[in-house]
């Protein structure tokens, strides 16, 4: 157990290596904090520190730079979240309520995250497993080919083109379209496939070949379409952090999907901030990153996730109050849309 005075040192050593990427030495932290104790004091305890792997010297004759282990204590139980301006807060939401659909909220999400942080920002569309049929549309493009549109409850938009085995007026696209909606309208994405397959026996039966092409494609949709989806924005702010060396390795893992579902926590639990830190990612490539992520939508029960990525060397109560303060925001917008 350290004592509080320990804990103290370690807070001033992260927050004075974060700022000047420099490791910390005794004398300037006596300069910098005016502790009130001998510079003597605060060597022993540093040494200390660094026994308990906290802290760590990168090179003989160097200052000390916290570890994973510090890094992990300092967000653990000494850092609080930063709470952001009130200018901030307003920026934030203006620029969200522009957005005007689930693209361009998730677009300016994932630039917003960016731009507060300086870090890479990743946002998951809202998931389909966990949304809503709001409304299906048919439109005509051809006596023989329609166009299928699915939108959902949390905006997204599913559309693919539909060929029919016979030509089909207005009016039966009207009543099949009127038929989707009636039945399917306000259920779960995972029920309504369960039901399309009844649908037939609502549609009259010189209609039921083309009805039945239609169905076949939203079928398809519903059960084949429920992929995550991922964007991220911010890579070139890597250039200039702690990746000279594993820079290339931490590109490439951000180009797959499943590294994407990974690093923002797989489980669509109650919307919780979590900071996962070095060592503690299971990602081949990022050890030497953190990520803070949660949930937005609705706290209990998420529609997706969205975070930040950086280097260890990460101001953690300021990422962890813009991205919570970013999720609350885009949150409240999808659930008032």
């Amino acid at each position: 157990m350290l004592d509080e005075r320990k804990l103290t040192v370690l807070r001033a050593i992260v927050e004075d290596y974060v700022s000047t990427t420099e490791p910390v030495g005794s004398k300037s932290l006596v300069d910098r904090h005016h502790f009130d104790v001998s510079p003597a004091t605060i060597r022993n305890d540093m040494a200390v520190l660094e026994e308990q792997g906290f802290i760590a010297q990168p090179h003989t004759s160097a200052g000390r730079i916290p570890t994973d282990k510090g890094y992990r204590l300092f967000v653990d139980r000494l850092s609080s979240v930063k709470p952001l301006s009130a200018a901030e807060r307003r920026a934030i939401e203006s620029f969200l309520a522009g957005a005007y659909s689930l693209d361009d909220v998730v677009m300016r999400t994932v630039r917003l995250l960016v731009q507060l942080t300086r870090q890479v920002a990743v946002v998951q569309y809202p998931s389909l497993t966990r949304s809503a049929i709001r409304h299906i549309e048919l439109v005509s493009l051809a006596p023989q080919r329609v166009l299928l549109v699915l939108i959902t409850d949390t905006g997204r938009v599913e559309q693919c083109t539909v060929d029919l085995p016979d030509a089909w007026d207005d009016a039966a696209v009207s009543h099949v379209r009127a038929v989707l909606n009636a039945c399917l309208g306000g259920h779960k994405l995972a029920d309504a496939a369960a039901m399309v397959t009844d649908l037939s026996d609502r549609i009259p039966a010189e209609e039921r070949a083309n009805a039945n092409a239609v169905f076949s494609v939203l079928l398809a949709s519903l059960i084949e379409r429920n992929e995550e989806k991922f964007v991220f924005a911010g890579t070139a702010n890597l250039a200039a952090q702690d990746f000279s060396r594993g820079l290339r390795d931490v590109l490439e893992a951000l180009e797959e999907q499943v590294v994407l579902m990974r690093l923002l926590g797989e489980a669509p639990g109650p919307a919780i901030l979590t900071v996962t830190i070095g060592s503690e990612n299971q990602v081949a490539g990022l050890e030497a990153t953190s990520v803070v992520s949660t949930g937005y939508g609705n706290p209990a029960q998420p529609l997706a996730k969205l975070g930040v990525l950086g280097p260890t060397r990460m101001d953690y109560p300021g990422t962890m109050g813009a991205v919570r303060a970013v999720a609350r925001y885009v949150g409240q917008i999808l659930m008032e849309s």
